[in-house]
């Protein structure tokens, strides 16, 4: 009998593994590029429990170069729903902080509107995924449920993936030009290729539980998408720390507490529901529990996100905290920068060296956001410091300690004032437009300046987003002009193309980039930006933020990030745009990197092994 690893049953371009932010952000932008692409799930539909749901502007700006920007906004819950972020010992209880978050605070609302068209919005991922996969489905990508991936085999032309049907119990294999793990924090995929990790995971526990209960009297006079709990107990610091977390505006809720990772509770449905009706704080409240799952907070990231032809995104590379909202928002992230590289080289317009630029790329980003979200649980141990300041686990002390503040002894003043500052100081796990928009790219796929550095930041780059249009930058934002209506300049770009941006005395860029597109076989849009052109420039915003002359040329690559640019229109432009394009797409040498073929084929990464791994999502 052959071997199903022998005679493949079925053929595609790019196999993915999951189908979460990740694998469907992938699967659709694959699809709408004309790549034929097939994704699995282990499971019988996408994930049953809501877990990310912050989704950040820059997020958002993707759904929106997608085609899908519509469906989410009539799922999600709006930014102005979202941040009236509560302080309290329970919802019935006492309230003794709040602070506006999610971009509702009026200085950082200004700074992301500076720096993005969007908004953020709480879009829970059962909602997410289904988006994402629908949209997919009907731009051709094929879906496979009940589908469990064991093993790989990779060689010079192409992956051999083994899958399990866990409704049959039969095991076929599937071919693939490139094959990816967007399959979790448990990756099959990155423990298979042996990817290097920073970090520990694992280093506390939490336990999610998912209820239904309305609790409109409580929350919605200030409306959020988190409310923290703070109750004396035996937690850390003698405080009792927890979290409700709104799903569906008023009566679907995911409330959140904390464990030791050495001892994992068993909760039941009584339990859960004892727990929540803590949370809160009123035990008539009809509470019917869904589910309880429990979870680990991680701090752990691949130094490397590929081999050959095989590729992970997602959290099976970077594992983190919730803190921030950094988590789905990252993983769409990584998706959108590996789509247009695997569309060009699989369409003959670049070379597999190109792929090469997605470690080189988001590695950093990885190595930036992980700890950044882990250390963001400081914050909060301020406000419990801040709260009991002996730290006693004695919940006489620490009640006694927080009640005190409540008082009118002008010795407890300093206590009040640091308290207020802890929970101020807070921001910083939820506004954080700098870390969001400021990621800047060094790779082979970015047409830079020799011996330049992009401008250093002049202000905290984790708050303050600074735009530049320095080639690995993300596109600047500007409110352009198209009969009478306003679009930003970051959706004049993307849609799977590169584009080139110039101004009125730019007229020659046309002649230009025809010529260069013609030659290399890569459309290039032009878009010409100023009074009586293609867009115009009314409120001036689009001259300040190009950093070029108004004959010169921003050259955006398709996920809208600056490959090249330059600060006029010269003598030898041609041979430059020609020279930069050929370098972002890898041709301006000897092909090298992933999946190339002949003497540069990537090596693979081994035969199968006898022993199957588990897969995890």
């Amino acid at each position: 009998m052959t071997s199903p690893l022998q005679r493949p049953a079925y053929e595609t371009e790019v196999l993915i593994i999951g189908t979460g932010p990740a694998g469907g952000t992938l699967a659709l932008a694959l699809a709408k590029a004309g790549i034929r692409v097939v994704v699995v799930n282990r499971y019988g539909w996408t994930c049953r429990t809501p877990r990310a749901h912050i989704t950040n502007p820059r997020t958002m700006e993707i759904f929106h170069d997608l085609g899908v920007i519509y469906d989410v906004n009539l799922y999600a819950m709006p930014g102005a729903l979202m941040g009236e972020n509560v302080m309290c010992q329970s919802l019935a209880g006492e309230e003794f902080g709040r602070l506006r978050t999610w971009g509702n605070e009026p200085g950082r609302k200004c700074n992301y509107a500076y720096g993005t068209p969007e908004t953020n919005v709480d879009l829970p991922q059962t909602y997410l995924e289904n988006i994402l996969l629908g949209a997919a489905a009907h731009k051709g990508a094929e879906v496979l449920f009940h589908t469990e991936f064991l093993r790989f085999d990779q060689d010079e032309d192409g992956v051999t993936s083994l899958l399990h049907n866990r409704l049959t119990g039969e095991k076929s294999a599937i071919r693939s030009k490139y094959l990816v793990g967007a399959d979790g924090a448990r990756s099959a995929i990155a423990a298979q290729l042996g990817l290097p990790f920073k970090g520990e995971m694992d280093k506390s526990g939490a336990t999610n539980i998912v209820f239904t209960a309305d609790l409109t009297k409580y929350v919605e006079h200030r409306p959020s998408s988190l409310y923290w709990m703070f109750q004396p107990g035996d937690g850390p610091g003698g405080i009792v720390s927890a979290a409700l977390r709104t799903v569906r505006p008023w009566n679907k809720w995911l409330g959140t507490t904390f464990y030791d990772i050495n001892n994992p509770p068993d909760i039941d449905e009584a339990e859960a529901r004892r727990l929540m009706h803590l949370l809160i704080g009123d035990d008539s409240i009809d509470v019917q529990i869904e589910s309880v799952s429990l979870w680990a907070f991680n701090e752990s990231w691949a130094t490397r996100f590929q081999d050959g032809r095989v590729f992970c995104a997602g959290d099976a590379v970077h594992r983190h905290p919730p803190l921030k909202g950094l988590g789905s928002n990252t993983s769409v992230q990584d998706s959108y920068n590996l789509a247009w590289k695997l569309a060009y080289v699989l369409r003959g317009m670049a070379t597999p060296s190109v792929l090469d630029s997605y470690s080189q790329e988001r590695v950093p980003v990885a190595e930036e956001f992980v700890p950044a979200a882990f250390g963001a649980m400081k914050y909060h141990e301020k406000v419990v410091g801040a709260l009991n300041p002996t730290l006693s686990a004695d919940p006489a002390i620490s009640t006694a300690s927080f009640n005190v503040l409540k008082g009118d002894d002008t010795a407890t003043a300093e206590r009040r004032r640091q308290l207020q500052q802890a929970v101020a100081d807070t921001y910083r796990t939820f506004d954080c437009p700098g870390i969001e928009l400021n990621q800047r790219y060094r790779s082979c796929a970015v047409a830079a300046p020799e011996g330049e550095a992009p401008p250093a930041f002049t202000q905290d780059p984790e708050i303050y987003y600074q735009p530049t249009s320095f080639p690995g930058a993300r596109l600047p934002h500007a409110w352009l002009f198209r009969d009478g209506r306003k679009i930003s300049s970051l959706y004049v770009c993307g849609g799977g193309e590169f584009t080139l941006l110039t101004g009125n005395s730019g007229a020659g860029w046309r002649t230009i980039a025809k010529a260069v597109s013609e030659e290399l076989g890569v459309p290039i849009r032009v878009i010409t930006i100023g009074l009586g052109q293609d867009y115009q420039d009314l409120y001036g915003d689009y001259a300040r933020i190009s950093e070029v002359e108004e004959s010169g040329a921003l050259l955006v690559r398709p996920d809208v990030y600056i490959g090249w640019r330059t600060g006029s229109l010269g003598e030898t432009a041609q041979a430059d745009l020609n020279a930069a394009l050929s370098a972002i797409l890898g041709r301006g040498g000897p092909a090298s990197g992933s999946g190339a073929k002949g003497d540069d084929a990537a090596q693979p990464s081994g035969k199968f092994d006898e022993m199957e791994r588990s897969h995890f999502p």
